[in-house]
């Protein structure tokens, strides 16, 4: 399920601790996201290492704070941008 508040998201970075996060920005109504997402979720199951995060720029503000401005975006996050 995409997380769809900002204490969601918080949590999932604090929760994610010292593993690399790699967050699927996407919308229900961007097709491009929607053709993405089972490429996105084959990653998710071949590198359980690393944390997968889905995130719905409708439903949260999160994407503001993160500066997305297209869709659909993956962006890889550092430790250091965690915070």
């Amino acid at each position: 399920p995409a997380i769809t508040k900002p204490e969601g998201f918080d949590k999932a970075l604090e929760e994610a601790g010292d593993k690399l996060v790699v967050v699927d920005f996407t919308a229900t109504w961007c097709g491009p996201c929607q053709s993405i997402a089972p490429f996105f979720k084959g990653l998710s199951e071949n590198y359980q290492s690393v944390v997968f995060l889905k995130v719905d720029v409708d439903d949260a503000p999160v994407s503001n704070r993160s500066g997305i401005s297209h869709l659909p975006m993956i962006q890889p996050l550092s430790i250091q941008q965690h915070y």
